[in-house]
């Protein structure tokens, strides 16, 4: 087919949520004009589907785009890139950039970016406070009201320790309509801390980073969202402790929403015997019972769902010692195909499953109204084409990113992506960006 913009496309022949006999999806004026037999007008341009599954496309609540600042390990334009070839119309840029994202300004020249960019919808996170300093709020009602229309609010890379900010930052949020999202970290318990707190860190010399750091604040913060009567969201969730607090706190009815990433379901501290820093991100890879538990919760719906915590990292600087390296590893790419991995091949979710971590849950949380829609006629037609039977090979220096930091170098894995639609219009196709 002939790449390119286009206002009448005919997805032929794919299998909605992976259901069912094939149908033909005609996509005309941004939304989903038809669904059944159908014959292709003039001027339509077809793409095969030949049983593949058909998806809304998916929502990351969790990336770092680098820019401003740190264009040399991503852009707006290199990450939305990787986005639209992992399936996704939508992602979350984090506030951690040069300068931060603590006020209009910065929040609304991510968001241009992203429009100028095209391939994917990039919504700016605001820092909770200054600077990510933890000292004072931020201007929240100021971005939520910009251009930007900020829906969140985190500071992500550090925990908002203090609890009276926090509650302030949560007060705020129920009149702005707002999400305040915690990266749950108590760095009183994690000095100098570079991996799981357990055998194999103490075997090999690392200082541990117990799993109480991030559920002692899961459960502070639950409690404070209660009285508060606001919607708190839980970055990154790595311990089955936390996840214990998360089910304590859903039963009471609080306003409680969580994430895990991709990393977490699949790989653990075993790989810190090879002391390659790719392996390193915060909060730490854990135990096999971690992971295990991990699945358990996102397929029972304690955890909410899939974000990738993607983290590109310039090559001189993921490239050191284990200590001197920072946290963090790509996953726009690679996201669907692990959470097939660990999800669907093991008989924990089936496609309309998949639909609900990556797509349609993460919509409701940030309060996208367009975004993870079924696939319905007069719907809008943000969508992500699977071949759920194909593998590919992950090498880091093929995929879209700036940075090449992925632990999954080398690795085999199932599911494949081969189209996305933003509106109706194809941004990704057979592994390349239109």
């Amino acid at each position: 087919m002939t790449q390119g913009p286009t206002t009448d496309i005919l997805i032929r022949q794919a299998r909605l949520y992976g259901e069912g006999d094939p149908v033909d999806v005609r996509v005309a004026d941004g939304v989903i004009a038809e669904i059944g037999t159908l014959t292709p007008g003039s001027g339509t341009e077809v793409l095969e589907a030949a049983g593949q599954v058909l998806l809304p496309g998916f929502v990351d609540l969790h990336t770092h785009l680098r820019e401003p600042g740190r264009e040399d390990a991503e852009t707006v334009e290199t990450g939305s890139a990787a986005a639209a070839l992992g399936g996704y119309t939508a992602v979350f840029a984090m506030a951690n950039t040069d300068p931060v994202a603590d006020n209009a300004v910065v929040a609304e020249h991510v968001w241009r970016r992203g429009r100028e960019t095209g391939l994917v919808d990039v919504h700016p996170v605001g820092a909770v406070t200054v600077g990510l300093a933890g000292e004072r709020l931020a201007e929240m009602g100021t971005m939520a009201r910009s251009a930007a229309g900020v829906r969140m609010f985190s500071d992500d890379g550090r925990c908002v320790a203090d609890p009276l900010l926090m509650r302030r930052a949560l007060e705020y949020s129920t009149a702005l309509g707002v999400v305040v999202a915690q990266h749950a970290e108590d760095s009183r318990l994690t000095v100098g801390a570079q991996a799981h707190e357990g055998e194999r860190a103490a075997r090999l010399g690392y200082t541990g980073w117990p799993p109480s750091a991030e559920e002692s604040v899961v459960a502070r913060d639950c409690v404070l969202a209660r009285h508060a009567g606001a919607r708190l969201h839980v970055c990154h969730v790595s311990a089955t402790g936390t996840v214990d607090v998360l089910d304590w706190a859903k039963g009471l009815g609080t306003a409680v929403s969580a994430e895990v990433t991709p990393h977490h379901l699949l790989l653990t501290d075993e790989r810190l015997n090879t002391h390659d820093p790719v392996n390193k991100v915060n909060p730490p890879l854990r135990t096999d019972a971690d992971t295990t538990r991990l699945r358990q919760a996102l397929a029972d719906g304690v955890l909410d769902c899939v974000a990738t915590d993607h983290a590109p990292h310039a090559v001189q600087d993921k490239d050191r010692e284990w200590a001197a390296a920072p946290p963090g590893m790509l996953g726009l790419q690679t996201a669907l195909s692990v959470v097939t991995h660990t999800m669907v091949r093991t008989g924990l979710l089936d496609w309309r499953g998949v639909a609900r971590v990556l797509s349609e849950r993460p919509a409701e949380i940030a309060g996208l109204p367009d975004q993870g829609r079924p696939l319905s006629v007069g719907e809008p037609a943000n969508l992500a084409l699977v071949d759920s039977e194909a593998e590919w090979t992950v090498h880091g220096a093929e995929l879209a990113s700036v940075a090449a930091n992925t632990p999954y170098e080398g690795m085999r894995l199932p599911g494949v992506v081969r189209a996305t639609l933003l509106r109706g219009r194809l941004t990704s196709c057979e592994g390349k960006t239109v």
